[in-house]
């Protein structure tokens, strides 16, 4: 099963589930806003998506610039923040089995279909 973490609020979030819609695949939706992912889920995205915590980061964020922008973070402290500010967490993020994308643009989605 497909899963896509949403925003409601982001065009970008909207245009990936219009995309899975259209390619008629099943999939899931988690409003990552209100189901906040654990330390362990975000981790395991980072896994699938085979990046640093620092690129699954929103840098410009008015909350990323005000409290944390120029400071040494290490990768818990970046998933923490995350955790306390999940606006910060880059959307849509599109996970197919062991893989995943950040669907920025869209067409990335299709590298998982």
């Amino acid at each position: 099963m497909i899963t896509i973490y949403h925003n409601s609020r982001c065009s970008k979030s909207r245009e990936g589930i219009a995309f899975l819609e259209n390619a008629k695949v099943d999939f899931q939706i988690i409003n990552y806003l209100d189901n906040v992912p654990t330390k362990e889920e975000l981790q395991e995205l980072l896994r699938k998506l085979n990046l640093p915590a620092i690129d699954l980061i929103r840098k410009k964020e008015a909350i990323w610039i005000e409290q944390y922008k120029g400071k040494d973070l290490s990768e818990d402290e970046l998933i923490e923040a995350m955790i306390q500010n999940p606006k910060l967490i880059e959307r849509p993020i599109i996970v197919n089995g062991s893989k995943a994308v950040i669907g920025r643009p869209t067409e990335k989605i299709k590298e998982i279909l």
